[in-house]
């Protein structure tokens, strides 16, 4: 299964676990476990407790993810331009 077919969430890590996994908090108020993709694991991209991130999750196990993108302070997701 590719990136582009899992659904994209937003959400907060709230707690890091060993192996590089963690808990991520998503805006539905679900907590799943997620993991760094192997793009962000590249290029040494790190994430800290309270972070937000965008989180792919599978359609077969919603309980588990992977963490594609991490959000920098201060900013959230790019917002659609309106004009």
């Amino acid at each position: 299964m590719s990136r582009e077919d899992l659904a994209q969430f937003e959400g907060t890590i709230t707690d890091v676990l060993a192996g590089g996994n963690f808990t991520v908090q998503i805006q539905t108020g679900q907590t799943i476990t997620a993991k760094l993709s192997g793009r962000m694991r590249k290029f040494h991209i790190r994430v800290i407790l309270g972070d937000r991130v965008t989180v792919g999750v599978s359609p077969y196990d919603p309980t588990h993810g992977l963490i594609l993108h991490r959000h920098k302070a201060g900013q959230g997701p790019a917002a659609p331009t309106t004009g």
